[in-house]
């Protein structure tokens, strides 16, 4: 039994706050700030993505869930290579959803796949895609199974323009395919269906010179087979994870975009404890909780009181009119697509753009209002000599 992988590359600031109190948002607004802050100063490591693989567009502030456990079908032939299943992000549904595992036909003879991996960049979980390359590259130390157990690839090899099986991670007939080979494989990678890198509980790894040198080798992005097979699986209500909990019914396909084959592996195992629907996504300004009024302490003088007050009307009149413009800017945006009669790729990438223009926002009005906190606090007494 191998277990399947998570993962997908995809970044868009999505906010998910438990019980959205002023105090809460406040807090967590500071927290942002503090990390984004040691982030500058090198103080917090994240893993540094390679020249190849680039964050897609969307950070999602909690993690995918765990990868489920499922059997590998047949080989459908020759030339085919195992891609494994990962969770991606649905912006539109608001939801990680499943995409089986797969064989695809290789594009380009001497390539293999390096799987995507989601990872935490300091602010949210960020998809890092995969594509396909003479070296396998950096996945986020992910132990997708089936020959991906962390690092580089075991089920496989090249030798004259031929792809030869390893029989001991891949579920090949030999009857119909003779370019086999048996290579027991000691996988010394702690046993983990965690999927994704770094945060809290993530995988704790970060890429060898190998493979940040195989992020400069000649890549070929997903091929069209795959984006259809993703797109698929995003259509799939059954393969979202508040519908299957993540065990999904399609774990596995022989082919991509094969939802309905025969050959179809449902996940024998799986688990995921989604936050809280109540939570909401800031994609844009108007989906962001009101602007917290923080309560002055004393600073034992009425007349440094009533300034400071002053200063906190003005600074959240000035913040809602930044909120406003932005948000008046997204809407016509928004008309702008529907009178060019945007796809639905456009449409997203706007959202994601939105996003990240909110989260910026965001941000900026985080660390004014922690500023003027400071310079609020009352000063400390002079020590006696």
């Amino acid at each position: 039994m191998m277990r399947g992988r998570c993962g997908n590359r995809p970044r868009i600031s999505i906010h998910k706050h438990a019980q959205r109190t002023p105090e809460r948002v406040g807090i967590m607004r500071i927290a942002r700030l503090i990390c984004s802050l040691l982030l500058a100063e090198g103080i917090l490591a994240i893993p540094a993505p390679s020249r190849a693989q680039i964050a897609v567009g969307i950070s999602v502030r909690f993690g995918p869930p765990e990868l489920p456990v499922y059997e590998q079908p047949l080989c459908p032939g020759e030339g085919y290579i195992w891609t494994p299943g990962y969770w991606a992000w649905d912006v539109d549904g608001d939801d990680y959803y499943w995409v089986p595992g797969t064989w695809v036909l290789v594009p380009e003879v001497g390539f293999f796949w390096t799987p995507g991996y989601w990872a935490w960049d300091g602010a949210g979980f960020v998809f890092y895609e995969g594509y396909w390359g003479p070296v396998v590259g950096f996945y986020g130390g992910i132990n997708y199974g089936y020959g991906y157990f962390g690092h580089g690839y075991e089920g496989g090899r090249w030798d004259n323009g031929r792809f030869y099986y390893n029989r001991s991670v891949n579920n090949v007939n030999i009857t119909e395919i003779h370019n086999v080979y048996n290579t027991t494989v000691i996988n010394n990678t702690t046993v983990t269906r965690v999927s994704y890198n770094g945060g809290n509980s993530g995988i704790n790894e970060r890429p060898t010179p190998q493979e940040e040198a195989a992020a400069r080798e000649k890549h070929i992005s997903p091929v069209s087979a795959q984006m259809q097979h993703a797109q698929a699986a995003r259509a799939n209500p059954a393969l979202r994870a508040s519908a299957n909990l993540g065990k999904p019914p399609v774990a596995a396909t022989p082919r991509p975009g094969a939802l309905n084959d025969r050959g179809i592996v449902p996940a024998k195992q799986g688990r995921y404890n989604p936050p809280p629907r109540s939570e909401t996504t800031a994609v844009h300004p108007n989906d962001l909780p009101p602007a917290t009024r923080p309560t002055p302490s004393s600073a034992g003088s009425p007349k440094v009181d009533k300034k400071y007050q002053q200063e906190q009307e003005k600074l959240n009149a000035k913040q809602e009119q930044e909120r406003q413009k932005l948000q008046q800017k997204q809407d016509q945006d928004h008309q702008r697509m529907t009178q060019q009669k945007a796809d639905e790729a456009r449409k997203q990438q706007l959202e994601q753009n939105h996003q990240q223009q909110t989260q910026r926002l965001e941000q900026k009005h985080a660390q004014q209002q922690q500023k003027l906190q400071e310079r609020q606090q009352p000063p400390k007494p002079k020590e006696k000599p």
